[in-house]
Formats: C-alpha cells, sequence, structure tokens
C-alpha cells in the first residue's frame, strides 16, 4: 500500500500529464494520443495501491468512468455523510503547443504540458488528498467517493452517465446519492456556484454534385450554407446580443464552431455542415432557444430544400447557485483560512456539476490554475496554487461532517 511520507504530488501530477487522454470529440480513434483508456489504467492502479475498491463503468468502446471510494467513519447506510470529488479523465489536442504536451516541464513555479491545469491539476490535487486521508483517516470523515469521468470535453456524458448508477443502485459505491459534490476545474481557488450551459447539434445543406466546368448544372451546398450563416449572424445580433445578463454567468451565447464541405476544389459540393452551439445561462431553457433560431431560420435562410437540422448530439444544463450556497460558503471558509481570499462567482462555461445538482445532489466547482491557462498553446498550472488545493480540500473533507 502506498505511503503518505513516500508520495510527491507534483510526480503524480508530471506522470498524468505525460499520458495523452485526448477526447476524440467526434473521432472514433482510441490510439494515442485519443481517449482515455491509458489514464483510466493508471489510475485503477493508483487507486489499487490505496487498497481502495473501484469500479468502471463504460461510456463509449475503449472509455470509461473510473469511480473509487474511501470508507468514512459512518457507512452512508448508516447515516454517515457521501461526499462525491469528480475530475475528468480527458483533455482537449495537443495540437499547435508551444511546449512538447506529453513531457511536463517544471520551470520559474510552474508545471507545463497538456492538461497541467485542466484538469490533471485539480485531479492530482484530490488523489494526494486521498493519500493522506488513506493514511490519517481522521475521525469523523466522511466517505468519500472519487469519480473520474469520460468525455467532458466534447458531450459530458461521463457525469450524465454516473448520476444513472445513484439513481438505480448499480454501484456498490454509491449505497445513496452524494450529499455534495466539488468538480474540480481551474477556478484559481475560488469557488464557482453557477455557470452557463450548453446545447451543440449539426445543420446540413444538399446540393448536387457537377463538374466545375459547368457549375450551374449542380446546387452548391456550401453556397446554400452561407445563406444559413448569414441568417445565424443576424439572429445573434438581433436576438442574443439583446437578451439580459445573468448577474453571475453572463448572457446567452451563440457560434458556428465547425465547417465541413465539398470533396475537391474541382467538384461543385454537393453536402455542407456545420456545428452550432448555444449557451444559456441558468434560467434559460437552451432548447426553446434553439427552436427559436430554427424558427428565425427557417423564415430568414429559404432554401429548397431547407436545410437540416440534426437531434442535438450534446445537451448540458446550467448550474445554478440555489440549492449549493452551504456548500459554497463552507468551501470558502476553509479557502479563506489557508489564502485569506475567496469568491463565491459565476462562471460561463459548463462542467460536470450541472449533472450531479440536476439529479439532487449539491454541486460546486473548485480547483487550482486559472481557465484562462486551458486550453492554452504554453498550458500550465502554479505548483504554490497546486499545494494549497491540496491542503484545502483536506481540511475541508476532514471537517465536512463537523457542523
Amino acid at each position: 500500500m502506498m505511503k503518505a511520507m513516500e508520495f510527491d504530488p507534483v510526480t503524480l501530477l508530471s506522470d498524468l500529464v505525460s499520458i495523452p487522454s485526448v477526447n476524440p470529440s467526434g473521432r472514433e480513434e482510441n490510439q494515442p494520443p485519443f481517449g482515455e483508456v491509458r489514464m483510466t489504467d493508471y489510475l485503477e492502479q493508483f487507486f489499487q495501491g490505496l487498497g481502495l475498491p473501484t469500479f468502471r463503468q463504460r461510456i463509449a468502446p475503449g472509455r470509461e468512468n473510473l469511480i473509487a471510494q474511501l470508507p468514512g467513519s459512518v457507512p452512508p447506510e448508516r447515516g454517515g455523510r457521501l461526499l462525491l470529488l469528480d475530475a475528468h479523465q480527458d483533455t482537449v489536442s495537443g495540437e499547435g503547443m508551444t511546449v512538447d504536451p506529453w513531457t511536463p516541464i517544471v520551470r520559474d513555479g510552474k508545471l507545463f504540458g497538456r492538461g497541467s491545469c485542466d484538469v490533471k491539476g485539480g485531479m492530482a490535487a484530490m488523489l494526494a488528498v486521498l493519500v493522506r486521508l488513506t493514511g490519517e483517516r481522521p475521525r469523523g470523515m466522511p466517505t468519500v467517493v472519487m469519480a473520474c469521468t469520460a468525455d467532458e470535453e466534447y458531450r459530458l456524458s461521463g457525469a450524465a452517465a454516473l448520476t444513472a448508477l445513484w439513481a438505480t443502485g448499480s454501484c456498490p459505491m454509491f449505497p445513496r446519492p452524494p450529499d455534495a459534490a466539488v468538480v474540480a476545474e481551474p477556478t484559481g481557488l475560488d469557488v464557482i456556484t453557477a455557470h452557463r450551459g450548453v446545447l451543440r447539434w449539426r445543420c446540413t445543406t444538399q446540393g448536387r454534385a457537377a463538374h466545375v466546368s459547368q457549375p450551374h448544372s449542380g446546387g452548391n451546398a456550401i453556397y446554400k450554407m452561407a445563406g444559413v450563416l448569414s441568417a445565424v449572424q443576424r439572429y445573434d445580433r438581433e436576438v442574443i446580443a439583446r437578451l439580459p445578463a445573468h448577474p453571475l454567468c453572463g448572457p446567452a451565447a451563440l457560434n458556428v464552431g465547425t465547417i465541413h464541405g465539398g470533396t475537391c476544389v474541382n467538384i461543385v459540393p454537393e453536402r455542407c455542415e456545420i456545428e452550432i452551439e448555444i449557451r444559456v445561462p441558468p434560467g434559460e431553457d437552451a432548447e426553446a432557444r434553439r427552436r427559436e433560431l430554427l424558427d428565425y431560420l427557417g423564415r430568414e435562410a429559404a432554401l429548397e430544400p431547407p436545410a437540416r437540422h440534426d437531434p442535438p448530439y450534446m445537451q448540458a444544463p446550467p448550474l445554478s447557485g440555489e440549492k449549493n450556497r452551504d456548500l459554497a460558503e463552507r468551501l470558502a471558509g476553509v479557502v479563506r483560512e489557508a489564502t485569506g481570499r475567496c469568491r463565491l462567482l459565476g462562471a460561463p462555461y459548463a462542467t460536470d456539476a450541472a449533472f450531479y445538482a440536476q439529479a439532487g445532489t449539491p454541486a460546486v466547482v473548485f480547483g487550482p490554475g486559472r481557465i484562462e491557462q486551458a486550453h492554452t498553446a504554453d498550458e500550465w498550472i502554479s505548483l504554490d496554487q497546486f499545494h494549497q488545493a491540496i491542503e484545502i480540500l483536506y481540511q475541508f473533507i476532514k471537517t465536512y461532517c463537523h457542523d
């Protein structure tokens, strides 16, 4: 069994960063650097080294949630508290980075590499806390379940699947729903109590292929999509830009993120596809906003045949701050004792926390690093903040059962 005195959190963080776990984002690739399977295997061995039981939940071929449980002083079945820690395994692509994405380097008090900030720094902090709790077993500690989720960066499907485990009672790690959840994301050691939700779908225009020497004998699907894109821009300016801003999370947002069309330059393209995303703050309905946009496009971009809008392939709810205030204040109090400051904030992005809140578990978002450093070409995390996060999470969990 791993001993706390032999354990170095920075070495652990370096190990995690050195294991590529890039979200395929719709691609079917499970070879390095794509997919979480190598990370899942590493984490399973880590938990086994602590003597903790694990459970693997399949999300997609070669992609699994990994769940481990550290029993508390009083079992949840007998009234003891159950706390969920969440950190996602996947990262965005390492393409275009100015540092080697999978060779972590420590320089000037920072650790560089893909995922160091989002979110392997937060994951390593939680794992370091489990090492300490396993060794010390402080009196009165809650049962801690750590979930290392898959597919957060694209569909957030890991968190959605995780809630089904306690809803159905099909996982021994969850004898009942958790009392609270802390989700690792780079928050700069502030506590996020609310964030926006997101909905994504694909839109396709259909044309007719032809030789480019006679383009008018075909139908250019890219030209048709240009009409759709112009209408989306008008809707953004006329509707989205005029919506009131949420006090914590800001206003709704609309974006076309990808476009694909044609096969080669000397063929009139018969198909063009875009991906559209809508983000909404708490209190707004993303699906209602999508239907409004589709009605607008039907009026503003008359096409024959009409553009086809597929059902959403991803939908994540907003996180409301209505039911997590006590949890947030408790965690913020520990942060203030350690650092002298902590804010309760909203965020424009989406996280796993909203799924846990939707399932009835109060959830907040917290971790080392800043969102401005995530997904960047030289992604890094402050090691001072990383070590602070370990101490904060330890003190929070140690005192969680003390009212």
